[in-house]
């Protein structure tokens, strides 16, 4: 791969995984060497991270990892002089990164020079100037003392009949708070511009200096929604610094439960795009099924939200034999009732006419911004992580992962890739129960090697989760970084939504049903 970015590189750098070569950059060579990556490699901007390594090496450290073909990885890293905190965007050449970059500006204090749109992503208003918290240096059990200025502006449009139209942070649903400004004339939206991270938690830096076991419980608790998959992409980040395999029966459970978290969500999602179009009994359907899988979940694993099921190194449920017959008679009867939901559904003309046409992401713009799950999948981008970076137990399935893609790009590709997925993931849960091999459910770790890096991914219902994981000297975590797949595909839905109606904005939002909680890590 090194031959994409001759004359931009310093050398290969050692690897640290087999599937990821690295290669060092100079600052100033490293938007033209992210570019001629994803020019020549056809890659995608899937991971920026961070590094505050001045006790170390006296700089702080930025890597930009893009996902390649078969299954690879290659990542550009760069070090930033902490004298000229400072370092060339990437974002004008690659758009994917505008988010990312943005972030280290309000997380470490790198100022990403040339970027289009530098404002605060994650700090709001009342944040100090100069405090970074991921920073070494700062301190989280101090109170962070907060400001008062000004509001910052968002981006205006002028001329004749504009007006902006403020929803949110505080819904009227039981929702995290997001605030979103329209720019119409009349009900036509012109632009959209959604301000986000209201509730961060500081997962990353709490889990600075804890043990990797204890991460593992913050992991599964930075998506209700999509607590399994986090928590496998971390634990299979932790097993890769270990160098040890899950036993085949842990792999395949974690399968199991992986498609489990998928089918409860797609049936919610489709459940919840009813409701957006006001289509009450198909919205009652969905949350009823949605409920019927859940309960399943409580029965087999202890909760309706799969919390605990993962350990690093297997699994901690591991389902008896009664589990595996209530899951597969549950399954059985759920198959019998989606399709009769569905058919419901998409029979009904007043439907279709919301879901047609509405919300359209073009399959250029979905690439440029780097989406995955079902956004890209619906916009014509063949991406799933279950296939391209395989993960658990889906190698050994005896079938190939069904790749759902849709070229339409709008609501309505959006509920059939989910409503062709929900089939998918049933045919998957039922190879698993016919395959599911005796054994352990898990091996003992041992000791995690300090001075080591690594991440991992999974795909969620929402599309592909990574976390990456660096260790200190000692064995405890120096470094933590959640990328979700909310993260990347929250721009796609102020990419979609200008050229609709402002009514339109509610079944726009359902059909991508992403996760406030996955930015508030």
């Amino acid at each position: 791969m090194s031959h994409a970015i001759d004359g931009h590189h310093d050398g290969e750098l050692e690897r640290r995984m087999s599937n990821e070569t690295r290669f060092a950059v100079a600052p100033d060579t490293l938007p033209n060497a992210c570019l001629a990556v994803v020019e020549h490699l056809n890659a995608r901007l899937a991971l920026m991270v961070g590094e505050d390594e001045r006790a170390s090496s006296g700089m702080f450290r930025l890597s930009y990892t893009f996902a390649v073909a078969q299954g690879q990885w290659l990542t550009l890293e760069t070090l930033i002089d902490p004298a000229e905190p400072a370092f060339p965007s990437v974002t004008p050449l690659v758009p994917a990164a505008h988010w990312y970059e943005r972030e280290v500006q309000d997380m470490f204090g790198l100022t990403a020079v040339g970027h289009p749109d530098p404002r605060r992503l994650v700090h709001h208003d009342d944040w100090p100037d100069g405090l970074h918290p991921l920073r070494k240096d700062f301190d989280p059990s101090l109170p962070v003392p907060r400001v008062d200025r000004p509001a910052e502006t968002f981006h205006t449009l002028h001329g004749e009949g504009f007006v902006e139209i403020p929803v949110g942070p505080i819904h009227a649903g039981v929702i995290e708070p997001g605030h979103f400004r329209f720019a119409a004339v009349g009900e036509a939206v012109f632009d959209l511009q959604p301000r986000l991270f209201y509730t961060h938690r500081g997962i990353e830096k709490l889990a600075e200096g804890k043990t990797p076991a204890q991460v593992l419980q913050l992991a599964e608790r930075v998506c209700g929604a999509c607590s399994c998959s986090h928590g496998v992409s971390y634990s299979q980040a932790v097993e890769t610094l270990a160098g040890i395999e899950v036993p085949p029966r842990a792999a395949a459970v974690r399968t199991l439960y992986l498609e489990l978290e998928r089918l409860y969500n797609h049936l919610g999602d489709l459940g919840n795009i009813c409701a957006g179009v006001s289509f009450a009994a198909g919205a009652s359907f969905g949350a009823q099924l949605k409920e019927a899988v859940q309960r399943l979940n409580e029965r087999v694993a202890g909760n309706r939200f799969l919390h605990g099921v993962n350990q690093i190194g297997g699994v901690r449920r591991d389902p008896s034999a009664s589990d595996l017959h209530d899951i597969a008679a549950t399954t059985t009867h759920i198959a019998t009732e989606f399709r009769s939901f569905i058919e419901m559904m998409l029979s009904s003309d007043t439907v279709l006419e919301r879901l047609k046409t509405t919300g359209f992401l073009p399959a250029a713009t979905a690439r440029a911004l780097g989406a995955v799950g079902v956004a890209a999948r619906a916009s014509g981008v063949d991406v799933d992580s279950r296939r391209d970076h395989p993960h658990a137990g889906y190698p050994a399935l005896p079938m190939p992962t069904p790749v759902v893609v849709r070229s339409e790009g709008d609501v309505y590709a959006r509920v059939l890739v989910r409503s062709d997925e929900i089939l998918a993931t049933l045919a998957m849960i039922r190879a698993v129960l016919d395959t599911l091999p005796d054994g352990p459910a898990a091996v003992s770790p041992g000791r995690v090697p300090g001075g080591r890096a690594a991440f991992a991914v999974s795909e969620s219902p929402r599309g592909e989760n990574i976390h990456f994981v660096r260790t200190a000297p000692d064995g405890t975590i120096e470094r933590y970084r959640v990328r979700s797949a909310s993260y990347p595909n929250w721009p796609a839905v102020a990419a979609c939504v200008p050229g609709n109606m402002v009514p339109d904005f509610p079944v726009i939002n359902k059909s991508f049903e992403l996760c406030y909680a996955c930015l508030d890590r």
